[in-house]
């Protein structure tokens, strides 16, 4: 056998074999028998280690494709398993329980915190979080930046900035519908749209009201339920003030609504009718007292029974139905593993209506936001005017203030940053008042506050939307927005779209991973730009925003209950 043919036994025979060792004899064997090949046979070698070469090089991109599957197949697998990944962001592109984690609910991610280096993606000698910060930082549709890497939210979860913006980008689609159903008439053109209000039992309504001395421990709630539930004067705050609680939105509506201009007593001659039961009252009463869930449901399902004895409920479905809501959405959607709220919102008879909330569920397109009651309760058209005036001309002593409590028992609150931000800056542009000592009880203190403040500091509390929201833009300051859910998701009747334009945001991510001093920021915004942001919260957004007298009689103006009954009869029009 020549050398030529002994070196293609080698490879043929050793080559096949897989160890390190027999690697290491094929090499030295064929280094030695080289040795001997004359200058033909080496040539006709090398063409024989080419073809071996070319052979090899076809394997590598079905290795490489081999490899690829396995990765997909485990990452798909560990997602679907640890959070339903693919069915929620490809699927449904529905992300529920990403706000169900900011809102205190159980979550469906169940990656702790703490496998994460700083937040972040896991980290192997500091490459991966390299490379994601090296990433372009993402942003929505309508402009809500998102850092790049995995963000915190409650209960020691994490979301990845992948899921957030499909997340957020379905409710800013949901938010586009909502906006197109907004009227351009000033005043209500009924058009033969009457609208009928329910003659209910009084169980679902007038009998819950008088269990405000012992709905809530700690307070009367009597005296906010007076005067059209606005509750007692604010002398001191002028004409059309009063002390409204933010739990009264559904006696105020149910006021407003029965002097409609639009209002039928025949139902036959109705297209949108109202329910007005008091599911907020019927919710807080449970709160604080030691009943099943079942007593907790009870009203809600007796309320479902009484709508399907009516014929009109089956005209379209429940969908020409509204009912108005005082608390938040979630109070509504109980979880199966929790004992807070009632699951009257989960109730199949409630998936066609409108449900009009302080704080909507931010992927059903039928809860729909509008905003708290605030103080302020005008009569005419003079009283937003005299109020425009007062606050325009404000002497705005400080920069930046925050009314509101530590939550020293949620350490994903970035409440106790902000106040130990805004008490470390010595030159007193900022100024904190504390509302865990009952600094907040009285109206007057936190509308003076804001009225002599330039910016006011918005964070998530229990929820992500603030009454306090609504206070600060009433009083002229300009709110400081940390979470989007706070009011750009909620409220597209009332509030533009351009958020810019009357608010500040900052992510809430940054302040907690302290690498934003908010104050300090705060100062480098020019003044011109604070001044034509406050105008336009004052002249363009305020009127809409505040719930007239039950007696008022505004003609220049809309307030905020005629602009979502004027949206409701819009809605009607685009249904048919």
């Amino acid at each position: 056998m020549s050398s030529l043919e002994e070196i293609k036994s080698i490879v043929e025979e050793k080559g096949s074999r897989k160890s390190l060792l027999a690697t290491k004899k094929m090499t030295t064997s064929i280094s030695k028998k080289k040795a001997r090949l004359s200058k033909k046979e080496a040539n006709e070698l090398g063409t024989f280690f080419y073809s071996i070469l070319a052979k090899l090089l076809c394997l590598i991109p079905i290795a490489i494709l081999f490899f690829l599957l396995i990765f997909f197949w485990s990452s798909s697998t560990t997602n679907i398993i640890s959070g339903k990944i693919i069915h929620l962001c490809f699927q449904s592109r529905k992300l529920n329980d990403l706000y169900c984690i900011s809102a205190g609910t159980q979550p469906n991610l169940e990656t702790p915190i703490s496998s994460f280096s700083n937040g972040s993606f896991p980290s192997v000698n500091g490459t991966a979080t390299k490379l994601v910060n090296d990433l372009q930082q993402k942003s929505t549709r309508l402009g809500i930046p998102i850092p790049p890497g995995y963000h915190a939210f409650r209960n020691g979860m994490v979301k990845s900035d992948e899921e957030l913006l499909v997340a957020y980008n379905d409710v800013e689609d949901q938010l586009m519908v909502h906006r197109s159903w907004t009227s351009s008439q000033n005043n209500a053109k009924c058009d033969g749209r009457g609208i009928y209000v329910y003659e209910l039992p009084t169980k679902f309504n007038k009998d819950l009201v008088s269990q405000c001395a012992d709905m809530v421990p700690w307070v009367d709630l009597c005296n906010f339920f007076s005067n059209d539930a606005m509750g007692e004067p604010v002398e001191k705050l002028g004409k059309g003030w009063y002390q409204t609680h933010q739990y009264s939105l559904e006696l105020i509506f149910h006021s407003r609504i029965l002097n409609h201009p639009c209002r039928v007593m025949n139902k036959s001659e109705a297209e949108l009718f109202y329910v007005p039961f008091y599911a907020g009252l019927d919710v807080l009463r449970w709160h604080f007292k030691n009943v099943s869930n079942d007593v907790k449901d009870s009203l809600g399902l007796d309320l479902a029974k009484w709508l399907e004895s009516q014929p009109t409920w089956f005209k379209r479905s429940g969908k020409d139905h509204v009912f108005v809501l005082g608390k938040i959405s979630w109070d509504f959607r109980r979880y199966n593993n929790s004992d807070w709220g009632s699951r009257f919102l989960e109730l199949d008879e409630m998936q066609n209506p409108v449900k009009l909330l302080i704080e909507r569920q931010p992927w059903h397109l039928n809860d729909i936001g509008i905003p708290h009651p605030t103080y302020f309760h005008p009569q005419s058209d003079d009283d937003i005017i005299t109020w425009q005036l007062k606050i325009i001309k404000a002497n705005r002593k400080s920069l930046v203030s925050f009314a509101g409590a530590p939550r020293p028992d949620a350490p994903e609150s970035i409440r106790s940053i902000l106040i130990n931000q805004c008490i470390s800056i010595e030159t007193g542009e900022c100024r904190f008042l504390n509302c865990s000592s009952g600094a907040c009880d009285q109206p007057e203190s936190i509308i003076e506050l804001f009225m002599e403040s330039e910016f006011c500091l918005q964070p998530p509390g229990d929820s992500p939307t603030r009454k306090s929201v609504f206070d600060s833009l009433i009083s002229g300051c300009i709110p400081v927005i940390f979470d989007p859910f706070t009011a750009y998701y909620q409220y597209p009747w009332h509030l533009p779209e351009d958020y810019k334009k009357y608010s500040v945001f900052i992510d809430q991510e940054d302040v907690r991973n302290m690498k934003v001093n908010v104050v300090e920021m705060l100062m480098k915004i020019p003044a011109g730009e604070r001044e034509n942001m406050r105008r336009y919260i004052i002249y363009e957004l305020l009127p809409g925003l505040v719930y007239g007298d039950p007696k008022s009689k505004l003609e220049k103006f809309q307030d905020a209950f005629s602009i979502t009954m004027n949206n409701l009869l819009q809605r009607l029009t685009r249904l048919e």
